[in-house]
């Protein structure tokens, strides 16, 4: 009788996140554009070395949870403070195959109520320093858009 592992070959590359010890490493400057209409900004937002202007500018490490992203994220804005505000996380990064930029969704948060993807770090998303962090706000009054519909323009 053979036996066979179950264990994939991405499990065993997978290699465990490290923690980053705060004391002695020097932080990383974290480009973060945000939008308070429940959408992600569009990818032409991104070209010919523009960005959007909504830009915060965020001292952090690479095991920044999507939480405490969150709350530097709510000490800006008040108005996002409220309970059940939609934070939806993507990160924006260069194409290397044509000129231009790639998002992908990694995550949301919800002010006031625990979510799964709370623990997420910016260094389990494969965040690479340079990369952008775009963050859709939508406040509690208003359903946040379906997961996946972004902008492809």
């Amino acid at each position: 009788m053979a036996v066979e592992s179950r264990v994939t070959q991405e499990e065993i590359k997978k290699e465990p996140e490290k923690p980053v010890d705060r004391e002695r490493t020097c932080p990383l400057l974290l480009r973060v554009f945000t939008t308070n209409n429940g959408r992600h900004h569009r990818m032409d937002e991104f070209a010919r070395a523009n960005v959007p202007s909504s830009e915060l500018q965020i001292y952090t490490w690479m095991d920044a949870t999507l939480k405490e992203l969150t709350s530097l994220v709510k000490e800006v804005y008040p108005e996002a403070r409220k309970k059940g505000t939609h934070f939806s996380f993507a990160i924006v990064y260069p194409d290397p195959n044509r000129q231009g930029y790639r998002v992908k969704e990694i995550g949301s948060t919800v002010s006031g109520r625990k979510g799964t993807d709370d623990s997420m770090t910016l260094q389990s998303q494969r965040f690479q320093i340079g990369d952008y962090l775009d963050i859709a706000i939508t406040p509690q009054n208003r359903a946040p858009p379906p997961l996946g519909r972004m902008r492809p323009y």
